[in-house]
């Protein structure tokens, strides 16, 4: 039996002990932030002109993110570590498929996806266990298929750790994420960048990528 890193089993007890509290936080979160609906939309706009296919959000927590994107017309299912959250998101939206499992090792055969999105779910992952996540990404991917990432940044600083509300998290260099993804074939599409709102802390970054 393959030993489960130690990260994994942290974060889905963090997750699963917090879920009402999450849930509503999150719950209408999208509302205000017109720039991360436009860049969701953007990924929804370049899924559909590939086909339309189906599309996973990985670390989906309560749903609220894999119901936005079916609302803009994508087949969507989420994927959550904590088995909590996926009750959660179940009876909040019992139209939508959830599933428990870890976007390191997904249950899903190779090429099966049109899209993924990974909403500030990476962010947990030691900065030296991520590359196969990436890796995974790729597989279970079909070519061309688009991937979008939404993370904290770390403002032009190194890879750092900080105290995540929920459990320790870590802040990016936009830039190394994405040479991170170049390495596993992905091409960069575009990124964008926003300053935090005044009830946050960080800087938020965003990269959609293309499986070469």
């Amino acid at each position: 039996m393959i030993e489960r890193p130690a990260h994994l089993s942290t974060t889905a007890e963090a997750y699963d002990a917090v879920v009402a509290l999450y849930a509503e936080f999150v719950r209408d979160s999208l509302s205000r932030l017109p720039l991360d609906r436009a860049v969701l939309a953007a990924f929804a706009a370049f899924v559909a002109a590939d086909g339309a296919g189906t599309v996973a959000e990985l670390g989906c927590g309560p749903g609220y993110l894999t119901a936005h994107l079916r609302g803009l017309g994508l087949d969507a299912f989420g994927v959550d570590l904590s088995p909590a959250m996926i009750d959660h998101a179940r009876a909040a939206h019992p139209d939508v498929r959830f599933e428990v499992g870890s976007m390191d090792a997904l249950d899903l055969a190779d090429g099966e996806l049109s899209g993924i999105v990974s909403w500030y779910s990476v962010i947990h992952t030691p900065p030296e266990e991520l590359p196969p996540y990436f890796t995974e990404f790729r597989r279970v991917l079909a070519p061309g298929g688009h991937l979008l990432l939404g993370f904290f940044e770390s403002e032009g600083g190194p890879v750092e750790v900080f105290d995540h509300k929920v459990t320790p998290a870590y802040r990016w260099p936009i830039d190394d994420l994405a040479a991170l993804a170049r390495k596993a074939d992905f091409v960069e599409v575009g990124r964008m960048l926003r300053e935090p709102r005044e009830d946050e802390r960080f800087r938020r970054g965003h990269l959609l990528m293309r499986k070469r």
